[in-house]
């Protein structure tokens, strides 16, 4: 009896032993597979694009730059288009990496955009609601009635919008070079197209077909409790067209202090080159200039102690002109993208070349009177 048991238990050890090999079997030839795929990805990433062809993770991105932007082939790609019968109405939309991109070089071109409030919206009927009055409160003792205090009032805001638009052109053969990175081309080029356009609205836009620009808004030298809603406050250089002949530097430490102290965190200068260039020779009683230099790269320059955005589309110092603007733009204006960029390809009406049509909605308004200052350059 031992015997047997002896040779069934040598049996079963024979058994595992075979499971056990091919389980190791298994696995190497799981390691084997996996090392050729890696392999096989290694030397597919390494070689040169054939024929436009790309490697990416995102088959919409594919579909759009490799068949519609360099072919125009329009199957697979995303319409967006007023009309199911035709892709050509409305064009089509430009995938979110390529979107990016495009938002990335508005911002760092256009400078307003970037030291605003920035909001996507889904419809061009965008409307905020601002509060523009203080809730009334009191003191009272322990057992004194409560009388009912006033009720804070409410104004809405409805951005003005429009389209704005841009029509880059690249030829045929540019487009058929496998190396030449159409993408980048066209969200560096829409992008430098729509910075100097939208710049300008976001500044004087008229608010008909485009954004409402802060100087196109009424300016009073009132103060911000006697001022209506939605008109900002001035203050006067002291000389028509030009600085106060002696310490023409005081205007400036009264505009900023003329910015309640809250709108103070984050406020900043708007001004055009050559304002600054003006506003940089002026010097304390000491000799110390009140422009100062960033300390390190990248930092801003500062104008008493709060840093300068150059805006061109700033008016230049002239009689009567609000050519320095002081506040936080981030609280006082508001940008809203409506969806997307679209894009309509076109290569009929300017052989050899293609055009690039692309559109895209962009709304502005001043949503707080009380953020924003500007100076006045008047006698009073």
């Amino acid at each position: 009896m031992d015997d047997m048991e002896v040779k069934a238990d040598a049996l079963d050890g024979a058994f595992d032993a075979v499971l056990a090999a091919e389980a190791v079997d298994e696995l190497k030839a799981s390691v084997a597979a996996l090392k050729a795929q890696v392999d096989a990805q290694a030397v597919a990433a390494s070689r040169l694009p054939l024929d436009g062809a790309k490697a990416s993770a995102d088959p919409a991105r594919d579909a759009f730059v490799e068949r519609y932007l360099r072919r125009g082939i329009d199957a697979g790609v995303e319409m967006k288009s007023l009309s199911g019968a035709s892709g050509g109405e409305g064009g089509y939309a430009v995938p979110r990496e390529i979107d990016g991109s495009i938002a990335a070089t508005l911002k760092a071109l256009s400078p307003i955009r970037s030291i605003a409030t920035v909001v996507q919206t889904g419809t061009s009927g965008y409307r905020k609601l601002v509060a523009t009055g203080a809730t009334a409160t009191g003191w009272v003792g322990e057992t004194a009635a409560r009388p009912e205090t006033a009720t804070r009032s409410f104004a809405e805001i409805a951005p003005p919008s429009g389209e704005l638009y841009a029509n880059p052109a690249a030829s045929q053969a540019m487009l058929d070079d496998a190396m030449f990175a159409v993408e980048d081309w066209l969200a560096g080029e829409l992008g430098r197209e729509f910075a100097v356009a939208e710049g300008a609205a976001f500044v004087t836009g008229n608010g008909t077909n485009r954004p409402k620009g802060f100087l196109s808004y009424a300016a009073t030298n009132e103060t911000d409790s006697a001022r209506a809603f939605g008109t900002l406050q001035y203050l006067a250089s002291g000389a028509a067209g030009a600085f106060a002949a002696s310490n023409p530097q005081d205007k400036l430490v009264e505009l900023v202090h003329a910015l309640k102290a809250p709108y103070r965190q984050g406020a900043c200068w708007v001004m055009n080159s050559d304002t600054l260039a003006r506003i940089r020779k002026f010097k304390t009683s000491d000799g110390a200039f009140v422009w100062q230099p960033g300390m390190v790269e990248g930092q801003a320059a500062t104008l008493l102690g709060y840093p300068v955005v150059e805006a061109e589309d700033m008016p230049d110092v002239a009689a009567n002109s609000l050519s320095v603007a002081f506040g936080n733009f981030r609280a006082g204006y508001l940008i809203a993208d409506r969806g997307e960029t679209r894009i309509l390809r076109d290569p009929f009406s300017n052989k050899p070349f293609v055009h690039f049509y692309a559109t895209k909605r962009v709304g502005g308004a001043i949503i707080d009177s009380n953020a924003i200052k500007l100076l006045k350059f008047a006698a009073s």
